[in-house]
């Protein structure tokens, strides 16, 4: 079952720009020019967490998750 950990703890500056570290970078094959999705989860008004997310691994889960339901309505 997959799990959640801290990485890396990184810092926000004035003009809210972070820098992810190489390494994080190098682990989950981030080049230059990649589009990331920031996502969140909320309970309340407040957000809990925010993950970042690959646009093409955001496409391939979406997809995952809803093509079954989408052929299973089209018939």
């Amino acid at each position: 079952m997959p799990c959640c950990q801290v990485e890396s703890v990184v810092s926000v500056d004035e003009r809210g720009q972070m820098v992810l570290p190489k390494e994080i970078r190098e682990k989950a094959n981030i080049k230059a020019g990649d589009k990331l999705a920031l996502v969140r989860w909320n309970k309340t008004n407040d957000i809990d967490f925010i993950a970042l997310v690959k646009i093409e691994d955001l496409n391939k889960m979406v997809q995952q998750m809803l093509g079954p339901a989408l052929k299973e309505i089209s018939g």
